[in-house]
């Protein structure tokens, strides 16, 4: 009898190992992806390929996290807490003047889908040559609101220094700081912009939503929101990726071949912040910054270094070899 209990007890301990063994495996198995802010319509590919069951259709795993700031977020990648960023672009710049290797494996937009606000009681606020003394607000110190709020202000003669730059994030806490007046002005993105404007809180000073605007201001396309990740991972799990890019340019075509109301039915109620048609208005005036197939715009790595160069002091001097901050590769043999 007691050999029968030990021989028991030594295979419950071994169904457990074997138990174990499999959630480790499984969670191996599963690609984390860390977003900018899942809940930006810059963000909406992500959470759309996950929505219409894309990334299952492709065999994999895809979890989907969420940090507002895009800084953070390529924190976590670098750490390997995560295999992917949903952020901008320009950090792949960013990084590879720190030393270390990022590249864009699949573009969703080729503008920023951004604006500065301006809150409409500082009718005296007619440019960002107006910023001196006043307190603005960017997601995070570091991120790409950051880099393009500073190029705005130097640009138009203002150093970064005679403003008060403060992190707050996206959403309903930038929508809170802005009536609270801890912020005279900011960079934000669709659906806290239209809440703003419908709010009669802030006015639109500099439009970065779709391609036309951003080439007004930038003086060409600005490549922003794309799935991110470290070369060592692209280099070493090569299929994962492709069926991540299959998956992820399946939506940038949905995207297209859709309208504003089938995308945003299939969208999280959440997300429409309480309002459903206007959160359908500003994807229909923003559309355009999406790409149909997930390339890089010929042009665009240029023009993202040329803003960097004035704006990010880790970038300021270093020479950049774009061809190492993202890849067609993938996304050219999407299927």
């Amino acid at each position: 009898m007691a050999n029968v209990g030990v021989r028991f007890l030594f295979l419950r301990l071994l169904f457990g190992l074997l138990c174990a063994a499999a959630a480790s495996a499984h969670a191996n198995d599963t690609i984390r992806l860390m977003v900018g802010g899942i809940e930006k319509q810059i963000y909406l590919p992500a959470t759309l390929a996950q929505r219409l069951g894309y990334f299952r259709e492709q065999g994999i795993d895809v979890e989907l996290l969420t940090e507002p700031s895009g800084v953070h977020a390529e924190d976590e990648l670098l750490a390997g807490a995560v295999q992917g960023v949903v952020g901008f672009y320009d950090h792949t710049i960013d990084l590879q003047a720190k030393g270390k290797f990022v590249q864009s494996v699949v573009q969703f937009a080729q503008a920023p889908g951004e604006a500065e606000l301006v809150a409409t009681r500082l009718a005296a606020i007619t440019s960002p040559a107006d910023f001196k003394g006043r307190a603005l607000g960017v997601t995070g110190l570091g991120s790409s609101t950051h880099f393009l709020t500073n190029y705005l202000l130097i640009t138009n003669g203002v150093k970064p220094g005679e403003t008060r730059l403060r992190a707050v994030d996206s959403g309903e806490t930038f929508v809170t700081a802005m009536k609270q007046r801890s912020i005279d002005a900011g960079m934000t993105t669709e659906p806290t912009i239209s809440l703003l404007l419908k709010s009669g809180e802030a006015r639109i000073l500099v439009d970065l939503r779709t391609p036309q605007s951003t080439h007004q201001v930038l003086g060409g396309l600005y490549p922003a929101a794309c799935l991110y990740m470290t070369t060592v991972y692209v280099n070493t799990h090569r299929s994962q990726v492709q069926k991540l890019a299959n998956a992820l340019v399946k939506t940038l075509r949905y995207i297209d071949s859709h309208t504003p109301e089938q995308i945003a039915a299939e969208v999280p109620t959440e997300y429409h912040v309480g309002e459903r048609a206007m959160y359908v208005e500003a994807l229909r005036a923003s559309k355009t910054m999406f790409t149909v197939d997930g390339r890089m715009p010929p042009s665009g790595p240029e023009t993202v270094l040329k803003v960097l160069q004035v704006s990010d002091k880790i970038v300021h001097g270093k020479t950049i070899d774009l061809s190492k901050t993202y890849t067609g590769e993938f996304v050219n043999a999407a299927h």
